[in-house]
């Protein structure tokens, strides 16, 4: 039975409707992973949240059949066989070694014998509720760096009386706490202040590397020094469109919150990769269209991860996976990539499981 590479374009009893859309369309715009399995268990179309889920481009994936790219339970075909089939709160793991927490549905397409739609709800979306929460806690967060600005004038003023009182004879231990007090809280303020720069990125197409090889040097010479900094890079990867400080900026981010997160782990190792994924796509925020976003970078280290209960919430404002941290440098990530029309995301991938940071941005020029 022909099936129109967009979907079911055809139904018994003619065509549709030509202001009726087709299945492709439908689907396309649902924020759920969803695929289509032909009567030969190959992949012939996957929508745009699968392939953001899976880590994977449609184009890699067309074909394969679901085993080849999840990595399926080993009751999955004796139960879908029963007609249909449903795995709730399940840890999957693809062929590409990316662990992903879903709920999956598989059902049969009434007519068409042979012919499946499997869904992928993934799991840490739910619980952030589309972002709402998300958008809220940057919301207090503009709202703290508004009020951090008026704070940081009488701080300026204590700061000055301590070091009057330091000059005519005072206390010296209890006036350099109180200076090394205010001067942490005016960095935090700072900090949060970085949330409302609405100053437009300065976006130009640039060669990764010495950027990337910048990163590298300041990390072995500073926090990282001691720890083994690999590096894992495409050769032949293009220009890639980004702020070249704002880019600097999120990797610093990241390769320090992967040091920090090695304190204690015996042979820490870091590993910095690039790659350009062929079809890759993703809505950079809710609400803007779907864009090319093929440039890869990951920063990977061999700690354990995130705590289960954060895990979902890492780049939201204020959650931090250790006690002294502030939470905010995750959440200022996050910010900065979309600024620049990417997308970043955390995973627990590999055998044994690495930590990965993944970030995708578009390509620079012409593709």
């Amino acid at each position: 039975m022909a099936v129109a590479r967009s979907g079911l374009s055809e139904r018994q009893g003619g065509p549709r409707p030509a202001a009726t859309p087709d299945f492709g369309e439908m689907v396309a715009a649902l924020p759920v992973a969803a695929m289509l399995i032909d009567p030969g268990d190959g992949i012939l179309y996957a929508n745009g949240a699968c392939e953001l889920l899976l880590n994977q481009s449609e184009r890699s994936m067309l074909g394969l059949g679901l085993h080849q790219v999840i990595d399926l339970p080993q009751s999955y075909r004796e139960r879908r066989d029963r007609g249909g089939l449903a795995l709730y709160d399940s840890e999957l793991t693809t062929r590409r070694g990316h662990r992903i927490h879903v709920d999956m549905a598989e059902a049969p397409l009434p007519d068409r014998p042979g012919w499946r739609v499997v869904t992928l709800h993934d799991r840490a979306a739910v619980r952030r509720s589309v972002m709402g929460e998300r958008a809220g806690a940057m919301a207090a967060v503009g709202a703290a760096a508004m009020l951090g600005h008026e704070i940081k004038n009488p701080l300026s003023g204590i700061r000055g009386a301590a070091q009057l009182l330091a000059a005519s004879g005072g206390d010296d231990e209890l006036t350099t706490l109180i200076t090394t007090e205010v001067d942490r809280i005016a960095a935090l303020i700072d900090r949060m202040q970085d949330f409302t720069d609405t100053r437009a990125p300065d976006l130009h197409a640039t060669n990764l590397y010495p950027l990337l090889d910048h990163v590298r040097r300041v990390a072995a010479t500073g926090f990282a020094r001691g720890i083994a900094i690999e590096e894992r890079y495409d050769p032949s990867l293009p220009p890639v469109l980004l702020d070249s400080n704002r880019f600097v900026q999120v990797m610093l981010n990241l390769v320090k919150n992967a040091a920090e997160a090695l304190s204690g782990v015996p042979e820490p190792r870091i590993l910095l990769s690039t790659a350009y994924r062929h079809g890759m796509a993703a809505s950079p925020s809710p609400g803007r269209p779907r864009q090319p976003l093929p440039i890869e970078i990951c920063v990977i280290d061999s700690g354990p991860g995130a705590p289960l209960q954060i895990a979902d919430h890492l780049f939201e404002p204020f959650v931090s996976a250790t006690p002294e941290g502030q939470g905010l440098g995750l959440a200022l990530v996050q910010k900065l990539v979309g600024d620049m029309g990417g997308v970043v995301g955390y995973a627990r991938e590999g055998e044994p499981p690495m930590t990965v940071f993944r970030i995708l941005l578009p390509r620079g020029g012409a593709a």
